[in-house]
């Protein structure tokens, strides 16, 4: 099993698919990887020779903010947006949707998944 970026790379998948496992690279970002090392992107992980493999680890590595940096850099524009007390930075504190969605009906994940319907009013009557 490879390991680039600190991550474990799964055998079974091709490595155009299995690159995508790395936080911070895509499908694009793979291919574009791939193309420029000259790699099948139809090989699979467990069958990509041990040099391969830490040329593209070193590729990844130098190239690209990948894992830990990238996660650490997110983290840091979140921080200074609530910091600032913007609207995204409120959005995220509340743990609410920053980019327009509407929270009438959806968000039951953060909002707790409460539902709230209203019968037709009338008590039902009791049997004696």
């Amino acid at each position: 099993m490879p390991r680039i970026a600190g991550v474990n790379i799964p055998n079974e998948k091709r490595i155009v698919i299995a690159l995508t496992y790395i936080y911070g690279v895509g499908p694009i970002t793979a291919e574009k990887v791939l193309k420029s090392l000259n790699i099948s992107p139809d090989i699979r992980a467990k069958d990509l020779p041990e040099e391969q493999v830490n040329i593209l680890r070193a590729k990844i590595e130098k190239e690209c903010k990948v894992e830990g940096n990238l996660r650490r850099e997110v983290l840091s524009h979140i921080k200074r947006l609530k910091e600032i007390r913007s609207y995204r930075g409120v959005r995220h504190y509340r743990g609410l949707p920053c980019r327009g969605q509407k929270t009438k009906t959806n968000s039951r994940t953060v909002r707790g998944n409460v539902r709230k319907t209203l019968g037709s009013g009338r008590t039902k009557a009791q049997k004696t």
